[in-house]
């Protein structure tokens, strides 16, 4: 569909003129307004990290991440390699399943063997891509087998969920989105979901951590960024995440309303298809041609050069960012300090355009979300109004994360654009998925959908997967990073900031660079 930015005048006068309803925040009940929820309640169903925000309410992981990313024991109290390929995991005691249950380490090794089976859109077999087998030491020890030194397994475990073993490995997402099979460790118990709609949650007290102060949970999914906003000035809900960068700065100013601003972990980033053959041919002076211009680098260069990423920042997301020159922080495990800024050259664009071949340039299909994260939409828009500078004709097409991303992982888009974010605070997680050459036997390239393969980039990233010491890992990881983005597998346009809103004076909500709006973080303002 093509780009439609105004607003029904309803909705923005509501927008406008809404006022915040009095009163402070009921003591039991939370009620969140969300751009996104969940696809299912399966937590192995999918990778995007709505899905995994949601979930975290219900399921545990193996392993924990605070606000900043840094790993800390979650239900493993510790773990340790015992050898170059194994990994031992104590399983934390006396936690119970929302059934009464109780967590051993035959339920963990179940969830791991259990991913592999799940068959979502977007698969959780890159964060059990480096394990060959389980074996259960007793009913609180896990020795987890890998294909070879897999020094980052205990980051890859950020996002191993655990269910119960009773649910069998036969259950499927009508078992789960039913509450049946919903059965976790997590601080809140599945009540009801409603899909593209609410999720219900209940306070479990009999949970090994913390107890949140909210006896229950509503997760409100308000895709529409000012009907979002609008419920928040209404009263329908007490917050909201992912404010507009269009509305941060009234909000600001509003009497009525807190704000907390956070730098992400998410990346927009172009790619470009370097296939033989792309899914739709582009066009050279409105006629189709068989060769692919996006194999050519010079293309790919003149692409990077157009973009003016300091207007992106300042115009489009009006502050609420940073220009970008690789794909996740720079302070991450693997990311470099060596990649200057990316310059903005419209001039030189022309001339590498004319020298690949294509003087007057040429028309091609771009793809991008337009509800997954803030600006997706408008910085797509904006994209393809700069490569016009530069003589390319490029058809902007946003599309809901629903149909995005099936199409993306079938490779039906020539250049597209998606939000990317290094949940794990390391280069492998994230160029390992990206830029390695799709290997479905070892689980790398899992999101290579565009046919990127450089021999060096492979190599090196293997050879960090099994280094143990980090500081020659660590080296590994950053050449990584330097080849990829100077051969422009992928092109990194803006890091992205993100936003939250409350009832003024109620509650204090925890800034993660991950953007996850967790209930059980938030608490009352005291």
């Amino acid at each position: 569909m093509k780009l439609n930015f105004k607003l029904g005048g309803a909705l923005a006068a509501a927008l406008l003129a809404g006022t915040m309803l009095g009163g402070s925040v009921s003591a039991q009940t939370l009620t969140m307004g969300l751009r996104a929820g969940p696809d299912s309640i399966d937590p192995h169903w999918s990778t995007l990290g709505s899905q995994a925000e949601a979930l975290r309410h219900i399921f545990d992981t193996v392993v924990m991440a605070d606000e900043n990313l840094q790993l800390k024991p979650g239900l493993a109290t510790s773990w340790k390699p015992v050898d170059d390929t194994t990994w031992e995991f104590k399983i934390r005691e006396g936690v119970k399943f929302h059934d009464g249950s109780e967590l051993t380490a035959e339920d963990v090794k179940f969830s791991i063997d259990r991913i592999p089976v799940v068959t979502g859109p977007m698969s959780m077999t890159i964060y059990t891509k480096q394990v060959k087998e389980t074996k259960v030491v007793d009913k609180y020890t896990l020795h987890v087998i890998t294909k070879a030194p897999a020094p980052t397994l205990p980051n890859d475990f950020v996002r191993l969920f655990v269910v119960s073993k009773s649910v069998g490995m036969d259950a499927r997402n009508e078992q789960f989105n039913s509450g049946k099979a919903a059965i976790g460790t997590g601080p809140y118990k599945y009540v009801s979901w409603e899909p593209k709609g609410d999720l219900v949650l209940e306070r479990f007290d009999g949970y090994w951590g913390e107890k949140p102060h909210w006896q229950k949970v509503i997760r409100k999914e308000i895709p529409n960024d000012p009907a979002r906003m609008a419920a928040l000035k209404s009263g329908q809900v007490d917050l909201v995440n992912y404010v507009p960068a269009t509305d941060y700065a009234a909000m600001q100013k509003d009497k009525a309303v807190d704000t907390f601003i956070a730098d992400t972990v998410y990346f927009f980033n172009l790619t470009p298809n370097v296939k033989d053959t792309l899914p739709k041919p582009v066009k050279v002076e409105g006629k189709e041609i068989t060769e692919n211009p996006l194999r050519d680098p010079k293309v790919r260069e003149a692409l990077d050069l157009a973009i003016d990423r300091k207007t992106l920042v300042r115009v489009v997301l009006e502050g609420l960012g940073k220009p970008a020159n690789q794909l996740m922080p720079t302070n991450f495990f693997g990311g470099s300090k060596s990649l200057p800024e990316r310059p903005y050259n419209v001039q030189k664009a022309k001339e590498l355009l004319a020298a690949a071949g294509y003087p007057k340039g040429f028309e091609i299909d771009f793809f991008c979300t337009n509800n997954r994260l803030p600006g997706d939409a408008a910085v797509c828009e904006a994209l393809s109004q700069m490569w016009a500078r530069a003589g390319l004709k490029v058809n902007a097409n946003a599309l809901n994360g629903t149909v995005f991303f099936p199409a993306q992982q079938k490779g039906e888009f020539p250049l597209w654009m998606s939000g990317w974010g290094t949940l794990t605070g390391e280069a492998s997680y994230t160029y390992g998925s990206l830029v390695h050459t799709a290997d479905p036997k070892t689980g790398l390239g899992a999101f290579n959908k565009q046919g990127y393969s450089n021999p060096e980039v492979d190599t090196l990233l293997e050879e960090g997967a099994r280094t143990m010491d980090d500081a020659k890992r660590r080296a590994l990881f950053e050449k990584v990073t330097d080849v990829s983005m100077n051969d422009r597998a992928l092109i990194p346009t803006v890091q992205l900031q993100t936003v939250w809103a409350a009832k003024k004076g109620t509650m204090v909500i925890p800034p993660r660079v991950d953007q996850e709006t967790l209930a059980y973080e938030i608490k009352p303002k005291s």
